[in-house]
Order: structure tokens, then sequence, then C-alpha cells
């Protein structure tokens, strides 16, 4: 049902449109340059042998650790749209996991997945207030929320997990599974295809085959919040007016809109989103609390935020990116990584030619000289250390985040401070 027009709707427009840094990208496009990474990927695994780079279980574990990764991201997202920097996400994303599995061991997972979001929330509220009502600096909020979470959830592990079974000062008793599904018949005919190692057509079927094969139902509930969340934030007022908050709050409050409302709800919404994140490592990746098992991807998940230009849509192909590296550590880590390098060589020399045909010579060179080296050490080597396997999602996130700055653009009042009626 659309909305009847009135004046703040008709105004409203202005706070949307802010004109950006470079042209967004058409899906079409975008599609087209998916289709072409991964018939460049499927020529990799035919020249490497390494057919684990792109087969179901890779890609099943891919999709299990990008979810926390999204979820933290989605976060980001409607905190920043908000004009909140949440930087704490990693701090929810722990108070999720604790919480989580706290309730989960003594009620059910269910109810862990409700308790674990609640948890995330609270940490929500507490940047809310402390950024929004005491204008305090973003970062800073972020930064202690972070070791705010980590120190009290030391403190009441050994109080709620000790003298039960399975449990310690460091971790929680077993929770039990929230259960998965895999869909009869198309799971087996996608595992069957992707194991005749075709050209791009196996590829796709590894793809897809990791999207239908043992998937938990939190999986898919997370994978409908991203299109959930680009349709309240695009489709709709509230969406209209929370955006105004981030982009610009003094106008957005002469026409109207409660900007302290629709910045609380939103840093509160980033930490329920982020606290059910943690609930997926703690009750699906891994069915209990353990202390330090976040590993950063709080941080993760806003490098892919920014990498995905604030859109739940780029989000979602940063998290699936992350958490595609994080699973060479899984499976086959060393095989895959080196010949990942070949792919990365290859996407170096295309990135050359693309910044030569562009005009910009000196980049080009330099983009052309990095992937001879990479080229060499792939050519020089059978393997890579192991080292270089867990830094790999870390190199990646710089990699990615730095080729893309260029075209970034944040909402305008993004950590900005606001103060009611500065306006007048």
């Amino acid at each position: 049902m659309t909305a009847p027009t009135t004046a703040t709707d008709v105004n409203q427009p202005s706070l949307e449109h802010a004109p950006p840094t470079g042209r967004r990208m058409s899906w079409p496009v975008l599609l087209l340059v998916i289709a072409g990474a991964l018939a460049l990927t499927s020529i990799v695994r035919l020249i490497t042998g390494a057919d684990g780079i792109t087969n179901v279980s890779q890609m099943s574990t891919a999709l299990q650790l990008a979810v926390p990764i999204g979820l933290a991201g989605l976060g980001g997202l409607w905190a920043e749209r908000a004009g909140v920097v949440n930087i704490g996400l990693e701090g929810m994303l722990i108070l999720g996991t604790w919480f989580g599995a706290w309730a989960g061991f003594q009620w059910g997972p269910w109810t862990g997945v409700l308790v674990g979001v609640i948890g995330g929330c609270l940490g929500g509220l507490l940047h809310a207030i402390v950024t929004v009502t005491f204008n305090v600096n973003h970062i800073v909020s972020g930064v202690a929320i972070n070791i705010l979470a980590l120190g009290a959830t030391r403190y009441l592990a050994p109080l709620a997990f000790e003298g039960h079974q399975g449990g310690s000062a460091k971790q929680s008793p077993a929770v039990e599974s929230l259960g998965h599904f895999t869909v009869p018949g198309l799971s087996d005919w996608l595992t069957d295809l992707n194991a005749k190692g075709w050209f791009f057509v196996s590829d796709i079927a590894g793809l897809l085959g990791g999207l239908v094969t043992n998937v938990s139902w939190l999986t898919l509930i997370a994978v409908a919040l991203v299109p959930g969340t680009w349709w309240i934030l695009w489709r709709t007022s509230f969406g209209l007016r929370l955006r105004s908050c981030g982009e610009n709050p003094v106008a957005a409050e002469s026409l109207g809109v409660n900007v302290y409302k629709y910045k609380y709800l939103a840093v509160i919404i980033s930490g329920g989103l982020a606290g059910l994140g943690g609930v997926f490592l703690s009750i699906v990746a891994n069915p209990f609390y353990l202390e330090g098992q976040t590993s950063g991807r709080g941080y993760i998940g806003l490098a892919a935020m920014i990498f995905g230009n604030w859109m739940p849509g780029g989000l979602a192909i940063g998290a699936g990116l992350f958490g595609y590296t994080d699973s060479l550590n899984l499976r086959g880590g060393s095989t895959n990584v080196h010949a990942l390098l070949l792919l990365g060589a290859l996407l170096l020399v295309i990135g050359a030619i693309w910044l030569a045909v562009r005009k910009k010579y000196v980049q080009a060179v330099i983009t052309l000289v990095v992937g001879a080296l990479v080229f060499a050490w792939y050519a020089g080597t059978n393997e890579v250390p192991s080292q270089v396997v867990a830094a790999t999602p870390y190199v990646v996130t710089l990699v990615v985040l730095a080729l893309s700055a260029q075209r970034l653009r944040m909402p305008k009042a993004d950590g900005m401070p606001y103060r009611k009626g500065q306006g007048k």
C-alpha cells in the first residue's frame, strides 16, 4: 500500500538522493562481472587441478562462514545509514555468542536465538545512549563496547558454565542443534554435476549445491534478511526517514522526523543483527560458546559493509567473498590458496589492462608488476605456508578495501555529532 502524499514526503527525496562519487553498477553488469569471475575461477581450476576451490562442500562451508560476517555487516549498515558508526559490532557479536549459548543449553536453541539477539540489542542500546544522547565519539564508544563485552563475558562464563557437564571457565555446555535441511533430489543432482569437472557448468553447480545442501534454518533467516533490509530501508517511508538521519539530520528534523528515535532504533536493530551473528557462531557453527570464537568477524563484517558501498547486495557479495577465503583454512587450504595465487595474478593483469584503457598508466604499471610477482610466486612453488593460509581472509579484506576505496560513498552525516534543534 502506498503511503499518502504529504508535504514531508514531497520534500524527503532531496534527502535521499545525494550525488555519489561514481556510477552505481547496474544488476546486469554486476551479474556479468560475477559470471566472468566464476569463469576465470573455472579456468584456474582446470589448469591447476584444484577441484576443491568450487566443490559443493567448499561452497557449503563458505556459506556457513559468511553468515556471521554478513549479519555483522547488516548491523553496521543499519547503524551507519542512520548516521552512527558502529565499531562495536565485534562486542555485540561476543554478547550474542555468550547469551545465545547460555540460554540455549538451558532452555533450547530457539530460546538461545532470541536471548542472543536481545544480548546484541543491549550492546546496541548502550552504544546509542553513549553516542546519540551524550554525543561521545562513535569510534571511542565502539572500542569501549568491544572491550566491555569481552570483559563481561570472561567474568560471567565461569559463573554460568562451571559445574555443568562440558562447561568450563571458557566454554559452555553443548547446545542442542537447530537442525539442517537439504533440498532432496536437487542437492544430489548438483553434487553429481559438480563432480564431473566440466568448465563453468560444474562450478555453477558447486556454488548452487552449497546453497541447498546441509543448510541451517538460521542461515535461511540470515539470507532472507538481506533483501528484507533492502526493502525496508529503500522501499518504505520508515526507511526513507531513517536514511535521512544519516544524510542530513538537520533537514530531517525540519521535516518533522524524530532524529533521536530513528537513530536509537537503527543502532538497537544493528546490535540485534550482530547478536544474531554471534548466536550463529555459538549454536550453528559450533554448538557451544567458546571464548574468542568471534575471531574478529565483527571487523570483517564492517569491511564487507564498506566494500558493498553501504548497500545490502554489495555487502552480501563481500561477506560471501570473505567467507569463502575463510573456508580455505578448513578444506584443503594450502592447495587451494596456491591455486588462487594464479587467479589473483590473472585478476591483477586484467586490472592493469583496465587501468591502461582508462589512461592511468602509473597505476597500470604498478598493478602489472604486482601481478607478475604473484605469478612468479605461483610458478616457483608447489604450496604456500600454513601461515599464509591463515592470513588469507585478512589479506583479502585489506586488498578489497584498497581496490574499492575510490568508488565508495558513505552517508554524508555518518559519525557526525547531532544535537536536537541545532539547525535553528
